[in-house]
């Protein structure tokens, strides 16, 4: 199957291409400069030069693929919806991504940027009691659902990729304070800088039905194990 991924060279991205590359697919990565075609093709992936504005080019490139797998950000353009409209057979879903997708190749998610707001506070908070439960999933976990998506879920299908039902904010703010040897506390959310309006959200999610359907079985570390492996904080 060839695939064309925009986002090839981004956190996500990249760990798809190589996940589809790996079970033999083809693929061809949207590129937007220079720095992101040179690693889309060191990852071994055919380069399409263009953004999410050059609708002649998404059209172009989804029209010569069997698959196409949307991960830049922004909406999914005009010229590529239309040339993915189900009315002409296309089998569509959508993979929904937890607000923690972690690995060594999470530079600017959430957590490298509650850990910059850490460092600046000099204390590792969580706010009231810390039980508000936050979903999360391996990147390399994340990919292979793609993956499997592209390969198999039904028309219309909602996927969620996620390995952990919730984690604990406290049990993250403990894993920081333990990496950067400072005390925990329970803060105001304003005191959490840009995070403030979702730092004490409580938002549990369930994957059974996407584990079910697709045979999917996350089986990367979890995230407490990835932040005690100390790689976001060696930035």
């Amino acid at each position: 199957m060839q695939v064309f991924v925009t986002g090839a060279s981004g956190h996500i991205g990249s760990a798809v291409v190589a996940e589809l590359l790996g079970a033999g697919h083809q693929v061809v990565g949207l590129a937007r400069s220079d720095n992101s075609a040179a690693a889309v093709k060191a990852a071994g992936a055919e380069v399409k030069r263009g953004d999410l504005n050059d609708l002649g080019s998404l059209s172009e490139a989804a029209a010569a693929s069997d698959g196409v797998i949307h991960l830049a950000f922004g909406s999914l353009a005009a010229g590529m919806a239309e040339s993915l409209d189900a009315g002409r057979g296309v089998r569509s879903s959508v993979v929904r991504l937890p607000p923690l997708v972690h690995s060594e190749l999470d530079r600017h998610g959430l957590l490298p940027g509650l850990i910059g707001i850490t460092r600046a506070q000099g204390v590792s908070g969580y706010v009231a009691d810390g039980a508000n439960r936050w979903p999360a999933v391996h990147t390399l976990d994340a990919a292979r659902l793609y993956r499997l998506a592209v390969e198999h879920a039904p028309a219309r299908s909602r996927l969620h990729a996620v390995a952990e039902d919730g984690v604990p904010f406290r049990e993250l703010a403990e894993a920081i304070a333990r990496k950067l040897d400072i005390a925990t506390a329970s803060l105001a959310p304003e005191r959490f800088s840009y995070l403030s309006p979702f730092v004490a959200l409580d938002n549990p999610v369930s994957s059974d039905r996407t584990r079910q359907l697709l045979s999917w079985q996350p089986a990367r570390p979890t995230v407490v194990e990835d932040l005690g492996k100390g790689f976001y904080f060696e930035r």
